[in-house]
């Protein structure tokens, strides 16, 4: 697995294994989507095949898939390897709404052997294990606790790789005994790069129109990547040029389109490029235009924001920032976003 960005991160977490003065437990800490969980399942592949053969470069994260640790860990099949995560409900199919403490003390068959099972013998393969937390946010209390007392008790040779969107969120005593790796998002060719190999097949306008949106999170494009994203951004675009005849009717057809529950992926990602297509569309503005512009970014920004939240009607949301941009030809001047 290959690690784009999050250089500093790497070369922290690397150096401090290569030193052999490790610290136990590292918080990988940062806005979603922007590859903290690839991060950490990468440096867990490098630290275990250079613990059981030595035989990677510790310049990098880089280990080759035909590597047997990798295969391993590919195939699900590493014993010295766990992530905890929010599992499905066998009753119900569904997600469970955290990561409960079962999966840490309690065994139950229904989501396997809890992850203390592990800790009664030592590592197999080599002289340490890893355990991902993804997300560390997801821990409900007795879970939080449990987990606690792992990194309180820490087991000879494990290291924990805690991944957090919201660290505040979690116990002070939980952010105390880990190190931080604090995480940004990428830049543009970052980005780039990741949606490049992840959505090869997608014309390079869609990612291009991605990125945009992305605000740095290539985790969060590709999960809009079914969202149209190119084709919200033509809307825009068209009702920013529309005269005023035209805006109402440009602005009622688009909010009839997104108001659907099947149009919801479609609906978070309007919400998300309004604010960015104003902020662009201003560049190169000045005076009363400029100040036209940023009037309607705030107020799209602030209603944009608090939409999911306030669990705001999605069809007249959509139709008022539709018309925060068709009142953008008050201007006199556009931007595409590119």
């Amino acid at each position: 697995m290959t690690v784009v960005g999050h250089d500093e991160q790497g070369r922290t977490l690397r150096d401090a294994v290569v030193s052999g003065r490790v610290h136990h437990a590292w918080l990988l800490a940062g806005p979603r989507g922007v590859g903290k969980a690839s991060f950490a399942r990468a440096a867990a592949t490098w630290l275990l095949a250079r613990a059981a053969h030595g035989d990677v470069d510790d310049g990098s994260f880089a280990v080759d898939p035909a590597h047997p640790t990798a295969r391993l860990l590919a195939a699900g099949s590493h014993i010295d390897f766990r992530v905890v995560e929010i599992q499905e409900n066998p009753k119900t199919g569904k997600l469970r709404p955290g990561i409960a403490v079962d999966q840490f003390v309690k065994a139950d068959t229904s989501i396997g052997e809890p992850l203390a099972s592990i800790f009664r013998t030592r590592p197999a393969l080599s002289d340490w294990r890893v355990v991902i937390i993804d997300a560390a946010d997801d821990l409900n209390r007795n879970a939080a606790n449990a987990f606690l007392k792992n990194l309180e008790e820490p087991p000879p040779n494990t290291l924990f790789l805690a991944v957090s969107h919201a660290p505040s969120r979690l116990l002070p005593t939980i952010r105390s005994r880990c190190r931080t790796l604090r995480f940004l998002p990428l830049g543009d060719d970052h980005v780039d790069a990741v949606l490049a190999r992840a959505l090869a097949a997608t014309p390079d306008v869609e990612r291009a129109a991605l990125r945009a949106v992305a605000g740095g999170s290539p985790g969060r494009a590709v999960e809009l990547a079914q969202a149209d994203v190119a084709g919200l951004q033509a809307a825009l675009d068209g009702l920013a040029r529309a005269t005023p005849a035209e805006s109402g009717a440009r602005a009622l057809a688009l909010a009839r389109s997104l108001a659907a529950k099947a149009a919801t992926s479609r609906y978070t990602a309007f919400l998300d490029l309004v604010p960015a297509f104003l902020a662009t569309s201003a560049r190169g503005l000045g005076g009363a235009r400029l100040a036209h512009a940023l009037r309607l970014w705030e107020q799209a920004t602030a209603l944009a924001s608090s939409a999911v939240a306030l669990s705001l009607d999605p069809q007249a949301t959509v139709f008022q920032l539709a018309e925060f941009v068709a009142a953008l030809s008050k201007t006199g001047q556009v931007h595409e976003i590119g």
